[in-house]
């Protein structure tokens, strides 16, 4: 008897049942994008078994980064797993020769990429970051009857290429493009409501960034340009360092694990919590890996949270140093260094992304001041690395000789 498969779905995503060339959802976290097209994907191998799927992101290194672990995870929640064999590096259809395969775009040349020519969709997740290469590419070779290019995003600039190709002026014919929110997922999770709400209330341009799908704004007046995002493995004997950041009522506490090679700096873990009580703060920290194992550097204003850290697991945890001008002497020496950060670290990318200077509310000009907000996984950093930063050689300073000095 056949199976009966039933999708709860989403009224935005509705339109998307339709055959279309181009099927692209835009907009901020928690909307539940990836998890629609995860869920469509699956439905169309289980109706067709010869349906051969290709996912792709313009960077992707192992599969880790990929969508594969979510597909997996609708397979089973569908209980669909008697249509599926899950192998190491695809998904095959146990009752034909359908395929789901997991692409890097970045790897692919002008010949490499015929070996796609033969697929029925392209699923690009991510696609904000997919170079103007990757797309030319891409659009050509999926070029069977019938076949589909879904994008699913979340928006940096107006001037990206899957921007500009599916929201500017002259979209390609045949395309369904949609904005979808958080407001639009009917199982938009507490532990993101909690998030969101924390920064509508303090940051309404990180907000509309991160929560309503919005372009990045103020960009000039950004703090941080010298970092950027990719998957790696921290070396077997990489000195850990761990910053933490309390929170305060529905501020966020937060832990921050990272290691340095020469003037880069990686960062590979987060915990970050809004609302966090004392008591659960362990627990919290436990989900980074090894945080109990090495120092922890965090915010000396609460002397009794680091007490309590003390005396729960954490024996190795101390009070940051900090003193004048630490803060600014701390971001310049995160300026100095080349910054990169797992995609699995979010919300370090969220505030490496959105925080800035202050601006003169009258004429707009950038100040030469630091805006308290997008920072507690910076502040985190900060406290990681103040050792290391305390230890650099300073600059020698060349004192003119007296003799050729003007006197005025």
């Amino acid at each position: 008897m056949a199976q009966t498969l039933t999708i709860k779905t989403p009224r935005w995503f509705k339109p998307f049942l339709q055959p279309s060339r181009y099927k692209g959802a835009h907009g901020g976290r928690g909307s539940g994008k990836s998890h629609a097209f995860a869920e469509a994907v699956i439905e169309a191998h289980v109706m067709d078994p010869k349906r051969r799927t290709v996912c792709v992101r313009e960077i992707q290194k192992s599969l880790a980064q990929s969508v594969k672990r979510l597909l997996e995870l609708k397979i089973e929640q569908l209980g669909v797993q008697s249509y599926f064999e899950i192998q190491e590096a695809q998904i095959k259809s146990r009752h034909g020769d359908g395929l789901i395969i997991f692409q890097g775009m970045q790897n692919h040349t002008s010949d490499s990429i015929k070996s796609l020519e033969g697929y029925d969709c392209a699923w690009v997740e991510e696609a904000q970051s997919l170079s103007q290469r990757s797309l030319d590419l891409l659009r050509p070779t999926i070029r069977k009857p019938d076949s589909e290019l879904w994008f699913t995003w979340n928006p940096l600039n107006d001037t990206d290429p899957v921007d500009a190709l599916l929201r500017g002026e002259k979209p390609p014919p045949n395309a369904i493009v949609r904005e979808v929110n958080y407001q639009d997922n009917p199982w938009f999770p507490d532990v993101l409501k909690a998030e969101m709400e924390y920064d509508r209330a303090r940051d309404p341009d990180k907000y509309k960034h991160v929560w309503l799908g919005g372009y990045v704004s103020n960009s000039e007046a950004r703090v941080f340009r010298n970092w950027r995002i990719e998957e790696f493995e921290a070396p077997a004997d990489a000195t850990h360092r761990f910053g933490a950041d309390w929170g305060f009522a529905s501020d966020p506490t937060v832990l921050v694990r990272c290691h340095i090679i020469g003037r880069t700096l990686y960062v590979d873990h987060e915990a970050y919590r809004v609302g966090c009580e004392i008591m659960d703060t362990p627990d919290l920290f436990l989900t980074v890996p090894e945080s109990e194992k090495w120092p922890i550097v965090a915010d000396s204003a609460r002397p009794e949270t680091i007490s309590h850290m003390q005396k729960n697991g954490f024996p190795k945890i101390m009070s940051a140093v900090k003193g004048p001008k630490s803060v600014e002497e701390g971001i310049e020496w995160l300026k100095s260094h080349d910054i990169v950060v797992h995609p699995r670290c979010k919300h370090t990318i969220d505030e490496l992304t959105c925080y800035s200077y202050k601006t003169d509310p009258l004429t707009g000009a950038i100040l030469p001041v630091l805006a308290d907000r997008d920072n507690h996984l910076i502040d985190a950093l900060r406290y990681a690395c103040e050792a290391s930063r305390r230890a650099a050689p300073k600059k020698a300073v060349e004192v003119q000789p007296l003799a050729t000095m003007n006197r005025w």
